[in-house]
């Protein structure tokens, strides 16, 4: 039986971090735990996060406490909202649900970074154990240094990518031109030009992968002029400004199979690549001058996850999907070779897609060795 779990924030939310005024009147964040064993407290926490991601209703929530441990799925402040998104407050409401727990009486506690929380987990764990980060990217944002942060006893990087700001990367559009006008493009870096078909030129993919990264640096430059200019303007009074970024969504991958080959079927998430390439539903978006440096900017996010997990102690557990149109056999062994070499597991579910929709038997597997890992390293 699931039940809710009210959470308070530690450091509470000013009111421009959310735009619900309810959810800043209540100043806590919102689980779902269900019991391996109704009234009691198991030994063991996992807890699934993803930074914005509504996993109220997680899918994997019984199968984990079927098998003797407690599952919680918590969100952070910016649920279901992800545009004005600063990492480092996610941390600190990664902090606020891991003390909760730890007050509560868990005597362990692991974290599971679902997708975009790999990132995430890497991150919180790193800080929790040497805090370097005195503000987000951008100037905004909290000093964790100064913030009481809970180190969890074992990271699993579940179906996950290697950070936000690493993934959108490689998704982003080289081929645009003019960032006012989506229409404006580079025939040359057109991955949807008609005559261009997979598989595709190594040497073409290579310079497609470097205009990537040149244009997310564009855009990283662009938002760090315009909050010089903010802050001049309005004497430091305003600090972030709506950002609007085009085509969001031109993974070779997912047309080109034999790019990081595996079970998956052509096509994305949000289904055909073209459209989602240009519909408003697919990462990165719309986002904020302080919310691309912190979480979409490859040059300066604090979220690259195996950056982040060469500071972490504890055993981390690598599982993905072999059929995942999303994070795909690369990303998990980026994340597997950071971890340290001491207490590293790679598990590859086959047949998995990204979030096991629909998939009991995978979903099954992926709860065996999820917990049947946490029992034998911790």
């Amino acid at each position: 039986m699931r039940e809710l779990l009210t959470v308070p924030l530690g450091t509470g939310v000013r009111a421009t971090e959310v735009y619900s005024g309810v959810a800043r009147m209540a100043g806590v964040l919102w689980c779902t735990r269900v019991r391996a064993t109704a009234g009691r407290r198991a030994a063991t926490a996992v807890v699934v996060v993803h930074p914005s991601s509504n996993f109220l209703g997680h899918y994997a929530l019984e199968a984990w406490a079927a098998r003797g441990v407690d599952a919680v799925a918590m969100t952070t402040r910016y649920i279901g909202n992800d545009s004005a998104l600063l990492l480092e407050n996610c941390v600190l409401d990664v902090a606020a649900v891991l003390g909760h727990l730890r007050h509560e009486g868990y005597e362990r506690v692991v974290l599971v970074g679902n997708s975009g929380g790999g990132g995430l987990v890497a991150l919180y764990q790193e800080q929790a154990l040497r805090p370097t980060i005195t503000s987000a990217p951008g100037g905004a944002g909290p000093d964790l240094t100064q913030a009481v942060l809970p180190p969890a006893d074992g990271l699993v990087m579940l179906m996950a990518h290697p950070g936000r700001a690493n993934l959108l990367v490689e998704m982003l559009d080289p081929a645009v031109l003019d960032e006012r006008d989506v229409h404006r493009r580079d025939p040359s870096l057109d991955l949807f030009a008609g005559d261009r078909v997979p598989p595709y030129d190594r040497a073409w993919l290579d310079r497609y992968r470097r205009a990537q990264r040149s244009r997310n640096d564009r855009i990283t430059a662009f938002a760090r002029e315009e909050i010089a200019r903010l802050r001049a303007h309005t004497g430091g009074r305003v600090q972030d400004a709506p950002l609007v970024v085009h085509a969001t969504c031109a993974d070779p991958r997912n047309i080109d199979l034999t790019i990081d080959p595996s079970d998956r079927e052509p096509g994305t998430l949000w289904g055909d690549p073209y459209v989602a390439n240009l519909i408003p539903t697919t990462l990165g978006h719309l986002t904020t001058l302080q919310s691309w440096l912190s979480q979409w900017s490859i040059e300066t996010s604090h979220g690259d996850g195996p950056a982040r997990l060469g500071g972490v102690e504890v055993p981390v557990h690598v599982i993905y999907g072999t059929a995942d149109q999303a994070c795909f056999p690369e990303h998990a062994q980026q994340l597997y070779d950071a971890a340290p070499a001491g207490g590293r597991r790679l598990t590859a579910v086959a047949g998995g897609r990204h979030y096991l929709n629909g998939q009991q038997e995978q979903i099954d597997e992926m709860a065996d060795v999820l917990v049947g890992w946490t029992e034998e390293v911790l």
